[in-house]
């Protein structure tokens, strides 16, 4: 089967719901190391790809030419929650580079600080393009686009020579050749790429390598050694790559994705894991993707502890009164 269950829930001892998905552990030379499933499902990468879709920006030179910080550069792989500290590093990028707000092409939404925690939107707020969680990414797109002279107006046209070099640099580092990139159009209106589970994994072990790797080293390990330097500005408070980074104290490079993807890779062990939920439920991901660290052994007590409220755990209702579990149901396989 190309998908299995990976979580459970029970109710008063009786299975109610299955969440089904696939797992690839690969190591920066791309050999996959165990699998759930079919570690080759072609799934879009959503916004784990963020970090690869910089590459064209870094390999250019465009962080020293703009003098992009460690944070900032971290703003050009988050997913942020749109919280002050996010919007001023995203403000400071678009002074550094001399565009306008407008000139982003990402749309503006309620910010995550808010839908991620069920928290109402304060009467009379404002907001704009600047709190869009991928705001950092465009700001990045159009600092590419003025270094290299070319036009603003349709930076996210897949046509676009930016997009273009994305492509061509993704392919790179998930080693498969551009014309085999199934495109669609992301949340925030630029080109996404589904990839094979198993690649995208490789792609984040080597990020994770960093300055190892033969091809995008110095590249990948300024963008690692920034998400995991400010993991609060590659996501935000409450947010679950906050937490997995800050356990992996330095060593974890971690990245959610929309619609169930999750990849975090090893910088010591040069290795990394990819999941895909088929469902996109965010509750069983976040538990599947710590019983995979627990399985591979990556977890100390103080990081069992640490991440525990992300595990697997018992079902709780309003009055406190515990119904049901959400529990394990996979083993990873050697492949």
């Amino acid at each position: 089967m190309s998908f299995v269950p990976l979580i459970e829930l029970t109710r008063g001892g009786t299975l109610e719901c299955q969440h089904f998905g696939a797992v690839a552990v690969v190591n920066a030379q791309g050999r996959l190391l165990a699998r759930v499933g079919d570690a080759d499902w072609l799934t879009f990468s959503r916004s784990t790809l963020k970090a690869l879709q910089a590459l064209p920006f870094m390999e250019g030179g465009g962080a020293r030419k703009f003098g992009f910080t460690s944070a900032q550069l971290a703003l050009l792989c988050a997913s942020h929650n749109g919280e002050d500290a996010h919007v001023t590093q995203v403000q400071a990028m678009l002074d550094q580079v001399g565009v306008p707000t407008r000139a982003l092409q990402c749309g503006c939404h309620v910010p995550l600080r808010f839908t991620y925690t069920d928290t109402p939107v304060p009467e009379g707020l404002r907001y704009d393009e600047r709190h869009n969680n991928c705001s950092g990414k465009h700001a990045g797109f159009l600092a590419y686009c003025v270094q290299h002279g070319l036009p603003l107006d349709d930076y996210v046209n897949p046509d676009h020579p930016l997009q273009q070099a994305i492509r061509r640099d993704v392919a790179r580092a998930v080693r498969c050749a551009p014309h085999a990139l199934r495109m669609g159009i992301d949340g925030c209106s630029a080109p996404n790429y589904a990839l094979p589970l198993s690649r995208l994994a490789g792609a984040y072990a080597r990020l994770a390598s960093g300055a190892r790797d033969g091809e995008f080293g110095e590249s990948f390990a300024a963008l690692s050694d920034a998400m995991t330097a400010h993991p609060d500005l590659v996501s935000g408070t409450g947010r679950n790559d906050l937490a997995f980074m800050r356990a992996g104290r330095g060593d974890w490079v971690s990245k959610v994705g929309a619609d169930g993807v999750q990849v975090l890779g090893s910088k010591s062990r040069g290795e990394a894991l990819a999941i895909k939920i088929i469902d996109g439920n965010k509750p069983a991901l976040f538990a599947a993707t710590v019983e995979v660290l627990a399985q591979l052994g990556w977890l100390d007590e103080a990081q069992r502890a640490e991440l525990a409220p992300w595990r697997a755990a018992a079902l709780v209702n309003a009055r406190g009164l515990q119904v049901g579990e959400r529990r394990v149901a996979f083993r990873l396989q050697a492949a």
